[in-house]
Parts: structure tokens; sequence; C-alpha cells
């Protein structure tokens, strides 16, 4: 790092958990973000501001004028406009030493494990259950690190599935495909603007926590918000021995 980057990291790096080697792995890394809504605006923006060397933002979607009461990559002007664009210019304003991609098409399954494989830690902020198993088949596959969040309503919830290490659960074990399980949208639920800030600041600091190698990754812990209350609950959770996802990995 030059001078000027140790000044601007200096906050970081005068963390003795993460120090110089810590910032320099921060800087050399690749994070896929996945979803530049309202989870993805905090995470990517941290992210960005933590000196990330690349961030490879990943949206099919426009904005909307709805997005702007949450989305903070987003505003007027980027109505329309590709939210992976948006978030690539905001991100640029936020810091311009990361490097920043935007993939403004709709991930399918055969593109993920391109993108996974090439990342050294992947978010996933997207909204629905059939991207979210398809995120993580791709990360079981090339053994990344995925940091899960999701937020609707007053509710939240944050998970690490750390696919690096064998033995650790996937997100397959937590939420099994193919269960009747309810999808709510905030577009028709609604969503409390602060909630997606909270869990996606939260999405941000395990990934540079595992990038860095520093503290213990929120991993076989699903930790649980009621936004109303403001009260968090732990569950706890193993691998699937029988999972049709991890088992044979």
């Amino acid at each position: 790092m030059n001078d000027d980057q140790l000044l601007r990291y200096s906050r970081h790096i005068l963390l003795p958990e993460i120090d110089v080697e810590g910032q320099e792995a921060i800087s050399a890394a690749r994070a896929l973000v996945i979803g530049a809504g309202g989870l993805g605006s905090p995470a990517a923006m941290y992210l960005a501001a933590a000196g990330v060397g690349e961030i490879v933002l990943c949206d099919g979607d426009t904005v909307d004028l709805t997005n702007l009461q949450r989305q903070l990559l987003h505003s007027e002007a980027s109505v329309g406009r590709n939210k992976a664009v948006s978030g690539r210019e905001t991100l640029a304003r936020v810091n311009p030493l990361t490097r920043v991609v935007a993939h403004e098409t709709r991930l399918e399954a055969d593109s993920l494990p391109a993108l996974v494989a090439a990342a050294d830690v992947v978010l996933d902020c997207t909204d629905n259950f059939a991207t979210r198993h398809a995120i993580n088949r791709a990360c079981v596959a090339e053994q990344r690190a995925l940091v899960s969040g999701a937020a609707i309503r007053f509710d939240g919830q944050l998970s690490v599935f750390d696919l690096r290490a064998p033995g650790n659960p996937c997100y397959h074990c937590l939420f099994p495909e193919g269960e009747d399980v309810a999808e709510m949208r905030c577009a028709v639920t609604g969503i409390f603007s602060p909630l997606t800030g909270i869990i996606g600041a939260m999405q941000a600091a395990e990934a540079l926590k595992l990038v860095a190698g520093c503290g213990e990754p929120v991993v076989g812990r699903l930790l649980l918000l009621e936004g109303l209350s403001m009260r968090w609950r732990e569950v706890r959770y193993g691998r699937d021995p029988a999972c049709a996802v991890c088992a044979d990995h």
C-alpha cells in the first residue's frame, strides 16, 4: 500500500485484529455482490469504503421510484436505469480505489459458477429462494464463502456458510429447497427502510472478517432480528448429512 492508502485505511490498520496484513488482504480481495437493492446497497458501500480491491455487482433490474426509500446506491436520477450500472457510479464516488464491475443481466444457473469461482467471498443480497439456492449450489461447487442476508417487513436474518471448510453446513441444510415456505416480497408486504441497512451492513462486516481472517464468522448460527422490539435471537444449526447439495462435497 502507498502512503495515501495507509492514511485512508488507517482506522482499520490501527485494529490489531486487522493491521496492515488484514487490510492488504481486503485490498487484494474480490467480492461478488448479487443484488444491488436494499441489502446490496449498504453491503457494497461498506465493502468499497473498506477498500475491497474489486466488487462485482450483479443485478438485472432497473431502478424504480419505490426503491429509493431504502436502496441507497440509487437516486431519482437513476430511475429507469440498470441497478448494477447505477450502483457502480455510486461506489466510484465512495472509493475510486475500488474497481467495480457491473453485471447488468439477470444471473442464470450456468453463469453463476464462473462468477463465484473468481470471487473470494460471495454476498447473497437477493430476495427469492430460487436464486438463493442457485447461488448456494455454485458456492458449494466452487468452495466459496457465502454471506446470506434477508429482510422483510420489520424482520431480518443473517448467516454465513463458509464452504471453504469441509463439514460446514450450506444454505440448503438450513432451508431445504422444495419445502413449502411462503415467499414474501416487499412490493406486497412492505419493508422498514433502516432494516435493510442493518442487515446489509452486517453482511459487509462478515465478508470483511472472512477476507481479513479475523473474528468469528456467523457459521452454523442464524441471527434473527425483530425490528419492532429490536430484539435478536440466535438459532444454531449443523450440516445435514443427507443434504442434496453439499453431502457429496
